[in-house]
């Protein structure tokens, strides 16, 4: 007789949509997610040009290092070097100074032949690129030429480096 009457309640509550012993129910959603990715450049790093230590500037002194930028995939850009801060110093003879005020010149290039002077005029002696979304490396190569040494000393100058994109 108790299993009629287990069974019986079983029946109604199963027609009733209720699951003997359960009372549950479940109910689904979705949740979005999204992110927008803008177009955006950043300069990882810019590596500073030694040109070690030399005696008399009779012979060209040539030494390169990097500029790593990154920028978002497919991102067109241009990185571009500023004349320096030296007093008279232009793209084509940057200037390293002494404490005395004493100069050095100097170019930066693009190519490793030496032939093309890096600066920052739109689209003239800018270097250009793509993104890919990773870092990219550049090289600027640099070179002391042959000239009238000047008095022993530590010769200093800083480049702005202008990533435009």
């Amino acid at each position: 007789m108790l299993l009629r009457k287990i069974a019986f309640a079983g029946a109604i509550l199963s027609m009733i949509g209720v699951a003997p012993g359960f009372g549950q129910t479940t109910v689904n959603a979705n949740l979005a997610v999204q992110i927008t990715i803008t177009a955006a450049c950043q300069i990882n790093s810019a590596a500073p040009l030694n040109f070690g230590s030399n005696g008399v500037l009779a012979n060209n002194v040539d030494v390169d290092t990097t500029v790593v930028v990154q920028c978002t995939n497919n991102t067109p850009f241009n990185i571009g070097l500023g004349p320096g801060a030296g007093t008279g110093a232009t793209l084509a003879n940057r200037l390293m100074t002494a404490t005395s005020g004493a100069t050095i010149g100097y170019s930066l290039y693009t190519t490793a032949g030496r032939t093309t002077v890096w600066g920052n005029t739109s689209t003239t002696n800018w270097q250009p690129g793509t993104g890919t979304g990773a870092p990219q490396t550049f090289t600027v190569h640099g070179r002391v030429p042959a000239q009238t040494t000047p008095a022993a000393g530590t010769y200093t100058d800083t480049v702005a480096v202008t990533l435009t994109y």
